[in-house]
């Protein structure tokens, strides 16, 4: 059975999943995969560390999940914007939901997917690795959506659509830093608009 209703050992689960997920997600976006302990975890989450395990498995398995719901909550914006009908409106999208997502009221300040593991201790090495490739396949789907872009006639022929790629994901990823940093909504924003009035095309 799904949800808060999963069983363990043939006993229901003494609390919601999708919250204590959620919860793991906000403490790994705010305090990185490093900063954080299992007591820290368990604490925020409001569970026990073998109701964690049962439920999560270990620590890295756990962060694997809050970046799976990052992904398809706070940072879905950028699935939403390769469905733009323009090359331009993709790389709009992508960056004004940057500056949306990295300034939330009341939420973590920039990006679970740049903060989640900047230290690079041997204990980080997980979330390191996950997060580089994370990152990674997020530049592909762009760099394939500016491809297809060409091969649409939206961009020219002589476009190249991974160096596009890599210059919008550095701009966003970029105000994610600048976000963390102390930089508003405002200043974020002008920061993409500046971009965008430079898009080669």
């Amino acid at each position: 059975m799904a949800g808060s209703r999963s069983v363990v050992m043939g006993r229901p689960r003494e609390f919601d999943i999708d919250e204590a997920l959620e919860r793991a997600m906000q403490v790994f976006w705010e305090r990185g995969y490093e900063g954080v302990s299992l007591t820290d975890l368990t604490k925020a989450m409001g569970i026990t560390k073998p109701s964690l395990y049962a439920a999560f498995g270990d620590k890295k398995e756990l962060f694997r999940k809050a970046l799976e719901r990052y992904t398809k909550g706070p940072a879905d914006y950028g699935t939403r914007a390769m469905e733009e009908p323009t090359a331009r409106g993709v790389a709009e999208a992508i960056l004004r939901g940057a500056v949306r997502t990295t300034t939330r009221p009341g939420g973590p300040v920039g990006c679970l997917g740049v903060q989640g593991a900047l230290a690079s201790s041997e204990a980080g090495r997980p979330a390191h690795d996950m997060l580089v490739e994370w990152r990674k396949a997020s530049a592909l789907r762009l760099e394939e959506r500016f491809q297809r872009a060409v091969d649409e006639d939206d961009l020219p022929r002589d476009a190249d659509p991974r160096r596009l790629a890599r210059h919008i994901m550095t701009v966003a990823f970029g105000i994610a830093v600048q976000a963390a940093s102390g930089l508003g909504r405002d200043e974020l924003q002008d920061i993409a608009d500046m971009a965008l009035e430079r898009w080669p095309y």
